[in-house]
């Protein structure tokens, strides 16, 4: 008999096999698997009689449990989950509200002032009232029998992150997270043992893919409702977390935090930093500062997320460090489950010498239904069978990927393409400088020339001349900033990536 794919089967294997077990931490809240799933059917018993199947349960929280229990607790209902991202101003969410049409908004009590702004057709804020909901509900998870009948159904809408334009609405279907779940936590070895303290908000792409295998494992679930470096260095050692997931932003934060020297580490088996290329230099400091392995990694909300991971070969085990290091800073080597291929022109890979570029493609189970509400826009993106990440990379003798731009960041100066990836890492390299970003200015002579904003390390102190003349050492003249920017900090998105649509409208 064929039983459909399902996420939903993660947390009836996690009650049944490890209901005792914590399940989450939430502050000073701590539920079992059965706690947890007890929770996600009243909920879902709750949304049957509010909502009809198909429909959209908007979400409006931190990391919390409400946010965890509704991975599941919609789904049990038949709707569709659509967690929102909290650092979008009111007319973005709105966009986004009018786009989905959701039945019900879920919001938190620090939101509610964002949620009142909003137009739905039904609201309910995490408390009281939320809490009233579920013990009218209650249900005992082991008394129902669970059935999807299309796997093939979107159950879960991610928005984008709208770094390179609107956001757009990519459905997820039970399929697609139920088999994401499992090959990413093969391609990480991961175990029911491991600790996964949820840094990264869990509505964007690189927070949201995870709780599905860790849930899978009947592993525990950390919150952090708002990543503070401080906050993050003490849930390591109290909580014993052994992998922890940052972008770049976060991962510079840490490196520098003051607190970094007051605790222990020895829990963590893996750090991966995802979101952006974020260089060796970085990936080192980090490994000297937690004394375990640090990877790259490499998704997209399309894909469910994840694509790649960084790992290193067994035979690279004798190798020395610095040569691991460098592996383990490329955009990596494809999980399980995902074919991955860099094209150039009419779709040939491209040679893998480590110099040809071509635009990263994929196909796979996690790839989404397309997006919502836009049929000419999955068209394109899906062309032929493959996923058009619009990310350009190279590819090594060994196979490993390197992402050296995305297609809207290529500056093209006087007939030449400039990496803008390339100029940060550089930037990046110099001793006072924690953060970089490059884009593109407009140029009479050359149309185009790149553009650089710095964040300096605590205390450094580098004028933008010297920055310049470092990166001038380093790269060709045509790729060296014309204009290099001192800032306090860099326009981030929810997940922490830099936002370079903004950069690109400054003086």
């Amino acid at each position: 008999m064929k039983v459909a794919l399902t996420p939903l089967d993660f947390i009836e294997r996690a009650r049944r096999i490890y209901g005792e077990l914590d399940a989450v931490v939430d502050g000073g809240r701590r539920l079992t698997y059965a706690e947890l799933a007890s929770r996600a059917h009243a909920l879902g018993a709750a949304l049957q009689e509010r909502c009809s199947p198909g429909d959209r349960v908007a979400y409006l929280c931190p990391n919390t449990v409400e946010l965890l229990e509704a991975y599941y607790g919609v789904l049990l209902a038949g709707c569709v989950l659509v967690p929102l991202n909290v650092r979008l101003a009111p007319a973005e969410l709105q966009a986004i509200v009018d786009d989905c049409a959701p039945s019900l908004l879920v919001d938190h009590p620090s939101l509610s002032t964002l949620a009142d702004g909003l137009a739905v057709a039904d609201r309910v804020t995490i408390g009281p009232a939320y809490a009233d909901l579920l013990a009218a509900h209650a249900v005992d998870p082991a008394t129902v029998v669970v059935e999807v009948d299309d796997e093939d159904a979107c159950c879960e809408l991610f928005y984008t992150s709208g770094t390179t334009g609107l956001p757009k609405g990519a459905m997820l279907t039970h399929r697609n997270l139920a088999t994401h779940a499992i090959d990413a936590a093969l391609s990480m070895a991961c175990t029911h043992r491991d600790v996964v303290l949820h840094t990264i908000p869990l509505f964007h792409v690189n927070g949201w893919g995870t709780p599905h295998w860790v849930t899978l494992l009947g592993a525990r679930h950390v919150m952090l409702p708002r990543f503070d470096p401080a906050g993050v260095l003490r849930l390591i050692e109290a909580e014993g977390v052994t992998r922890l997931h940052l972008v770049p932003t976060m991962a510079a934060s840490l490196v520098v935090a003051p607190e970094l020297a007051k605790h222990d580490y020895s829990s963590l088996v893996q750090v991966t930093v995802g979101g952006a290329p974020p260089g060796p230099v970085l990936l080192g400091e980090l490994e000297d500062a937690f004394g375990c392995e640090v990877v790259c990694g490499y998704g997209m909300t399309e894909s469910a997320p994840q694509l790649t991971k960084a790992l290193t070969k067994r035979s690279h085990d004798a190798l020395p460090a610095d040569e691991q290091r460098r592996r383990r800073a490329t955009t990596g080597l494809p999980n399980i489950g995902v074919d991955l291929r860099v094209f150039g022109a009419n779709d040939v890979e491209v040679a893998w010498d480590g110099r040809t570029v071509g635009e990263i493609c994929v196909r796979s189970n996690h790839v989404m239904a397309g997006y919502w509400n836009q049929p000419d826009a999955t068209a394109e993106v899906l062309r032929g069978g493959w996923l058009r990440t619009g990310d350009l990379a190279v590819v090594d003798g060994e196979g490993y990927v390197t992402i050296v731009d995305r297609k809207k960041d290529v500056i093209i100066s006087g007939g030449e393409n400039v990496s803008s990836v390339e100029v940060e890492k550089v930037l990046c390299e110099h001793p006072a400088v924690l953060e970089a970003a490059v884009v593109g200015m407009a140029d009479e002579r050359w149309g185009e020339v790149p553009r650089a904003f710095v964040r300096l390390r605590p205390d450094a102190d580098a004028a933008p001349d010297e920055i310049v003349r470092w990166v001038a050492e380093r790269l060709a003249k045509f790729k060296v900033p014309k204009r290099l920017d001192v800032v306090d900090d860099l326009p981030k998105g929810g997940s922490g990536k830099v936002l370079k649509s903004e950069l690109r409208r400054l003086p």
